[in-house]
């Protein structure tokens, strides 16, 4: 296994593993809550193996006992009033700006912009999921081409609570079909491997002590297929499900998104309803 030291960071690492590209999220003591500097490591980190010719498959881990807790909104590395370079989205930047184009400029770019983005990697990527995958992390997981969850792994998507709509990558409707979307989102409540098993979500539910074996004998398995092959059949399915709506689908929801922070501002003085990461996971215990 080897490390790339140019997009190696306190917060998202990358190394080769054969023909696998291996990015780690790495704010475990956080349960890998997503800050803006993770954001733009991860999207260093994928860039690496995108440009790298001996990788053929791209995982996105989680380092510690959880995948992803979702977005950072109350750890002492929040950085929301941080400019950083854009990348995914052709927009101004955040900082400075007052009332809902602070906040729309900023999840146009750090959130939506960016998960369309590692979408269309053209290499196959796989989310290896252990513990919580929750919110931002569901976002994470389904912008991979396949996600292999441990048995230990639990989902959801409680933000209704804040009065919002869902993440703002709204995949829900394709990745877990409308009845469960709905179940999902009117609930908040969590569901585990198996159910998220159930509705097509992963593809596949390991021991937690198997999940790294399973997930990257999965990966090597890809990356025997020829490269352009496997871009060209990504890219068919992508294609598909925005012929389907999904594109213009979240184009919708994150409007709706918006206007729900806004109207929280309006009514509350607090665009996430008075919510904060302790709240919410009392709130879905």
């Amino acid at each position: 296994m080897t490390t790339d030291p140019s997009v190696a960071d306190e917060v998202v690492s990358y190394q080769r593993r054969g023909a696998v590209g291996v990015v780690t999220m790495n704010r475990p003591e956080y349960r890998n809550a997503q800050n803006s500097a993770m954001t733009y490591a991860l999207d260093a980190a994928f860039a690496a193996a995108v440009d790298d010719d001996e990788v053929r498959v791209i995982v996105l881990a989680g380092a510690g006992k959880h995948f992803s807790a979702g977005h950072d909104i109350g750890s002492p590395g929040r950085d929301t009033e941080v400019s950083f370079d854009r990348k995914a989205a052709l927009w101004w930047d955040h900082v400075g700006k007052p009332g809902g184009d602070q906040r729309y400029a900023r999840e146009m770019e750090v959130y939506l912009g960016m998960c369309r983005r590692w979408r269309e990697i053209p290499k196959p990527t796989v989310a290896m999921v252990q513990g919580a995958c929750v919110a931002g992390g569901l976002m994470l997981a389904w912008v991979c081409d396949l996600i292999v969850a441990a048995d230990d792994a639990f989902f959801a998507d409680p933000v209704v609570r804040m009065g919002i709509p869902g993440v703002e990558y709204f995949a829900h409707p394709w990745v877990l079909g409308p009845r469960a979307a709905k179940e999902v989102l009117f609930t908040g409540d969590r569901f585990d491997a198996s159910r998220a098993r159930e509705w097509g979500m992963v593809n596949r539910v390991v021991a937690r002590g198997e999940l790294e074996s399973e997930t990257f004998a999965l990966a090597e398995r890809v990356a025997e297929m020829p490269r352009f092959g496997l871009a060209l059949a990504k890219r068919a399915v992508n294609q598909s499900e925005d012929l389907m709506g999904m594109r213009s689908g979240m184009d919708s929801a994150f409007g709706l998104h918006h206007f729900a922070h806004a109207h929280n501002a309006e009514v509350a003085e607090d665009p996430l309803a008075g919510m904060n990461a302790r709240s919410m996971k009392s709130a879905g215990s």
